[in-house]
């Protein structure tokens, strides 16, 4: 029997943590549709995003078993780069797959380890989780700069396999690094697979008000204040249900003070974070998906609402495209904010019939692109295809 190939894991989060998003969410479906055929080992927090405790249940400084995958919950002191680097080195591997960029622990350091010689030779498979968007690079912009200017010439981002999650992003490393990436493979996340949501059986009442829902972190490339500027626009009753960690303190500030300006017509509340278990009942429990991102390599929340039943309206920024030609929702510019207003209001004036009609339509095309076999081929030739030129 040949051995399986083994892939190291290096990223911020992972289960049992959820706050982080889609990385997470992008590796444990990873995991769950490659580990029959490769060996997952991920080092990872021993706690989730803003938590100051470890997670409960868990070994840290130590691996467990988790799902398909050996996981290493590693304790801040284990981080410190010469130990963190020692980890990596002696836990045995055929690819070391970093799932960051810009990241300092799980990013910066095993390059800076990787060009002193700290680490054993493996190739190295880099996906930058949308990093390199223009929207994305705005932030902390003269940081990054630097980094890229300072870290180019020294060497740390050479021979590196860079992976895309389309076609899009691809442009986007190649724009920002140039002849550094030389080697940029298209390998999309793989979706979750079939939801255990059944087709929607809540239709909206007639003349009844419409029930929207922001689910993400609460920061900046999200683009909560955007949305609830949109909802000052609107004429018709809308409850509006936000949830979501609160990744940064001043931008929820920002977005409460929006939400006490608007009119009688818009109620907002505030439903902190939803287990992962239970996001796809709380998508299908409202009308429409709301969500003009910045930004995104893939929207794992976006399949998951399509997966619902629950028609999207979401920015032009994420590969989620054609959506009113498919009749499932809109991706829409965000130099408009009236034409995301209209949307709303067509919503509320759908007739029961038609609404119901919608959803379920938008439930058949959430189910079909979760069955996308292509995404788990061109993740398995990613890993093999580094594996065999390393």
């Amino acid at each position: 029997m040949v051995a399986k190939a083994t892939v190291l894991t290096l990223v911020g989060a992972y289960l049992p943590g959820y706050k982080w998003g889609g990385p997470v969410r992008t590796l444990a479906n990873l995991v769950d549709r490659l580990g029959e055929e490769f060996r997952f080992r991920i080092i990872t927090s021993d706690r989730d995003m803003l938590d100051r405790g470890p997670y409960a249940g868990v070994m840290v400084d130590a691996w467990n078993r988790v799902g398909n995958a050996d996981v290493y919950y590693a304790s801040p002191s284990a981080l410190a780069i010469r130990r963190f680097s020692k980890l990596i080195s002696d836990t045995p591997h055929d690819v070391l797959y970093l799932n960051s960029f810009f990241h300092a622990v799980f990013a910066t350091q095993p390059l800076i380890a990787r060009r002193l010689g700290l680490l054993r030779r493996a190739p190295v498979v880099l996906a930058p989780r949308g990093e390199f968007s223009a929207e994305a690079l705005k932030l902390k912009r003269w940081k990054k700069a630097l980094y890229v200017k300072v870290g180019t010439p020294f060497g740390l981002f050479r021979d590196l396999v860079w992976q895309a999650s389309s076609d899009l992003e691809a442009e986007h490393i190649r724009r920002r690094l140039g002849s550094v990436a030389k080697r940029v493979v298209v390998a999309p996340n793989v979706p979750r697979g079939i939801l255990g949501v059944s087709v929607p059986a809540q239709a909206r009442r007639p003349g009844g008000v419409l029930r929207l829902v922001f689910l993400s972190r609460i920061a900046p490339m999200k683009n909560l204040h955007f949305a609830l500027q949109v909802l000052g626009k609107v004429r018709v009753p809308v409850e509006f249900n936000i949830y979501g960690p609160v990744e940064d303190a001043g931008y929820w500030h920002r977005c409460q003070r929006l939400m006490d300006e608007l009119p009688g017509n818009v109620n907002v509340t505030y439903g902190a974070e939803v287990r992962p278990a239970d996001v796809g009942d709380v998508l299908q429990a409202h009308d429409l998906f709301f969500l003009p991102t910045l930004g995104e390599n893939y929207g794992h929340v976006i399949a998951e609402a399509l997966a619902a039943g629950t028609p999207v309206l979401i920015s032009d920024a994420t590969a989620w495209r054609g959506l009113e030609e498919a009749g499932v929702g809109w991706d829409l510019p965000l130099d408009d904010q009236d034409h995301f207003a209209r949307c709303i209001e067509h919503c509320a004036r759908l007739e029961e019939g038609k609404f119901a009609a919608w959803r379920e339509r938008v439930w058949a095309y959430g189910a079909d692109r979760m069955r996308d076999p292509w995404a788990i081929e061109a993740n398995r030739s990613l890993f093999e295809q580094a594996i065999a030129r390393a």
